[in-house]
């Protein structure tokens, strides 16, 4: 018997209306096992694909790829150093900074701030901060005027609008005759920024380089010198570079190395994610083995004459693997669709359901952004239909094995 009739038949078994309506049942609860199980792994992974991608975006609008800086925390000669930088291949742009905690006051609020110095006009070249600006223009922040811009959380949090003054109180103290004393400086907030993630918006605050020289009394010292790439993704090789011609007190690190710990974060959730629900697919795909085996049973007498008639063995086998696999394709094909439908539509479905239910789903004090970004890579969609079909196949197997062990005579017996 040909390939050709084992299909025929096998499909045949598939689509018949059986005297058996539970059997159906099971047949269709296992199509749609798999399609859930295949869209619940697309849609997840686009959300997290998606997740990682906008926070590194909006971390390098605000981190830069490449930092040159040394073990005791002063770099010396900064306008050489950067000169030298930007001659080096990928390096587009070099900035000076300078790093250092704080706090910051107003009224009866205070609030602990990453305070770092900048040159404006050079930083907007290593970052897109300039970009982000809510009220105000980073190129209002002017040496000796004491200018500051505050993360739009952070101004929240203090209760302050662009042209209120601050206090910022350093850790370097003052000595005096009552002890070490802190030392406090009044700043006027000149801006107001939000890169769109928690963490920066509610710590960061940006002075002028000069006026940053003199309160951490760095003098003509900086704390390093930031670099923007051509490609973000080639920081790993241009840090290696820089290390081995840098001088023995400096250091170089990109921006992996700044945030490796999230970054591990991720991939292991992701990786993790995609074992568990693959194993959602694969109870799913599992579920054929006992729809098959009772279709075997309930088709005892069917075999029985095939068999009478020619039909091998391995005829037999097919049949019932090619029944089972055009449910495990139906099931794959239909999880794929809808997938693939609820990952390019998350912006509009999640609103929806927020609005539905009267509350907000996402917080960006807790996931760093406040809505479910989704990019699909067409590498995870085909491991997942692949997987999925791999396990329908295998799902197969069994139950096509002992209906090719079927005996026609014992099977004809009590008809």
């Amino acid at each position: 018997m040909s390939f050709p009739f084992e299909m025929f038949v096998g499909l045949r078994y598939l689509r018949a209306r059986r005297r058996n309506g539970f059997i159906s049942f099971i047949s269709l609860m296992s199509v749609l096992g798999i399609a859930l199980g295949v869209a619940a792994l697309i849609v997840v992974l686009s959300v997290m694909n998606g997740f990682q991608q906008e926070i590194r975006g909006r971390m390098l609008s605000v981190v830069s790829h490449v930092e040159v800086g040394s073990y005791d925390g002063r770099v010396a000669g900064w306008p050489t150093l950067a000169a030298t930088l930007t001659q080096q291949p990928h390096v587009l742009a070099a900035a000076p900074y300078v790093n250092a905690q704080g706090l910051l006051s107003s009224g009866g609020s205070v609030r602990g701030a990453m305070v770092r110095g900048i040159v404006p006009q050079q930083e907007d070249k290593v970052i897109d901060l300039g970009q982000q600006m809510q009220r105000g223009k980073l190129t209002d922040l002017q040496p000796g005027k004491f200018g500051i811009l505050l993360g739009y959380e952070l101004a929240r949090a203090l209760g302050v609008e662009v042209g209120d003054k601050v206090t910022l109180i350093t850790p370097q103290g003052n000595v005096t005759p009552a002890g070490m004393m802190p030392r406090l400086k009044q700043f006027t907030v000149t801006g107001v920024f939000k890169i769109g993630m928690f963490e920066y918006d509610s710590s960061l605050a940006m002075i002028h380089l000069r006026d940053a020289q003199v309160l951490f009394r760095m003098g003509q010292d900086v704390s390093g010198v930031r670099l923007k790439l051509d490609d973000p993704l080639q920081a790993p090789q241009v840090k290696a570079a820089l290390n081995g011609q840098l001088a023995a007190n400096q250091v170089a690190s990109d921006w992996t190395d700044m945030n490796s710990n999230y970054f591990r974060a991720v991939q292991i959730e992701k990786r993790m994610m995609f074992i568990i629900l693959t194993l959602i697919v694969a109870v799913a795909a599992f579920n054929l083995v006992s729809t098959l085996v009772m279709v075997v049973t309930d088709k005892q007498a069917d075999i029985a004459i095939l068999r009478t008639l020619g039909a091998s063995p391995a005829s037999i086998m097919q049949i019932f693997m090619i029944q089972g696999s055009v449910a495990g394709v139906l099931g794959t094909l239909s999880g794929v669709a809808g997938g693939l439908l609820l990952a390019f539509n998350l912006d509009v479905i999640l609103p929806a359901i927020e609005s539905v239910l009267g509350m907000r789903l996402l917080s960006s004090e807790v996931y760093l952004i406040d809505y479910l970004p989704s990019e699909v890579q067409l590498s995870d969609v085909v491991t997942i239909a692949v997987i999925s079909l791999v396990l329908s196949l295998l799902a197969t197997l069994y139950p096509s094995w002992r209906a090719a062990r079927t005996r026609p005579a014992e099977a004809l017996r009590y008809e």
